[in-house]
């Protein structure tokens, strides 16, 4: 059996036979990786003191921007939490895709705080955005946040005339007066959490939010075409489209993204997810036990 973990900026969580735990906290921008996953670690530890336990470990990590980094040091760290001799290093992207088409070509576009596409195809994989909030991540919780939080901020000050979105979003317009930094982790945490009231907005016809949730959709579909073609995929090949991420459960969303890369893509088909990251890295453990670079790396103890 595989102990599995799944770390993203919104949530993680550890999979192990007979139980899985869900972590009170995610990785916060000014953290690295392998400080977050030793908070998450205690944590599930102490909550768990007798499960966690296993000698393989597949880790599904966020932030590494689809290089997977050198594994020692999260070998050393799974090896101190839950004595594991075998360690897997894996990009979230890799691991959704693994998840959720299970072994058929195609992309998959996971949609959550980030934004992270892994095509796969005849056994070569492509890589597209995760390169954060800053550089990247377009169309993602963080990206539709804070664009509707910019517009109802603009309203407010005069700089913008949209009191629909306004008035919608003044639950999060009162989080935000009540930062203590318009800059720091909590800002960035007030945008992912702001995405669900963009998209809602969007479903009530709010013409501003129309605008962003197309305009995140376009990035997406141009996400999932890089991918594609980037797999040696062709713009007029078949294959299969899969989207994982709490966002991607937005129903208008979800054909939004559907219609713009059906205009790059017209062969594409949406398909139902048949697994997530926790799945996919379970299945990478089991099935791919070399190296894949650059989004697996194993860590093995001598």
């Amino acid at each position: 059996m595989v102990l599995a973990v799944d770390l993203g900026q919104s949530g993680a969580r550890i999979r192990w036979k007979g139980g899985e735990y869900e972590a009170t906290r995610a990785k916060r921008a000014e953290e690295t990786v392998l400080e977050v996953l030793r908070d998450i670690f205690a944590e599930a530890v102490k909550r768990h003191p007798n499960a966690l336990s296993d000698e393989t470990v597949a880790m599904s990590l966020t932030a590494i921007n689809g290089v997977a980094p050198n594994p020692k040091p999260y070998g050393a760290l799974a090896k101190e939490f839950f004595g594991a001799k075998n360690v897997a290093v894996i990009d979230d992207g890799l691991a959704g895709f693994v998840g959720a088409l299970q072994g058929v070509d195609g992309v998959v576009i996971s949609i959550g705080s980030g934004v992270v596409a892994v095509a796969g195809r005849r056994g070569k994989f492509a890589h597209s955005d995760g390169l954060g909030h800053i550089f990247g991540d377009l169309g993602g919780g963080y990206w539709l946040g804070k664009q509707g939080l910019e517009r109802a901020l603009a309203t407010r000050q005069r700089r913008e005339s949209d009191s629909l979105l306004l008035k919608f979003m003044e639950d999060e317009v009162a989080l935000f007066d009540k930062l203590p930094s318009n800059v720091g982790a909590e800002a960035q945490s007030l945008c992912i959490t702001s995405a669900r009231m963009v998209l809602e907005a969007a479903d009530r016809s709010i013409a501003s939010a129309l605008v962003i949730r197309d305009k995140g959709a376009e990035h997406l579909a141009k996400s999932v075409a890089a991918a594609w073609t980037q797999s040696g995929g062709m713009r007029n090949e078949s294959f299969s489209l899969a989207l994982l991420g709490g966002v991607a459960r937005n129903r208008g969303y979800e054909e939004s993204i559907r219609r713009h890369v059906s205009a790059l893509l017209p062969h594409a088909r949406l398909v139902a997810s048949k697994g997530d990251h926790l799945d996919g890295a379970t299945t990478i453990a089991a099935t791919m036990k070399e190296d894949s670079p650059p989004l697996l790396r194993w860590w093995r103890e001598a």
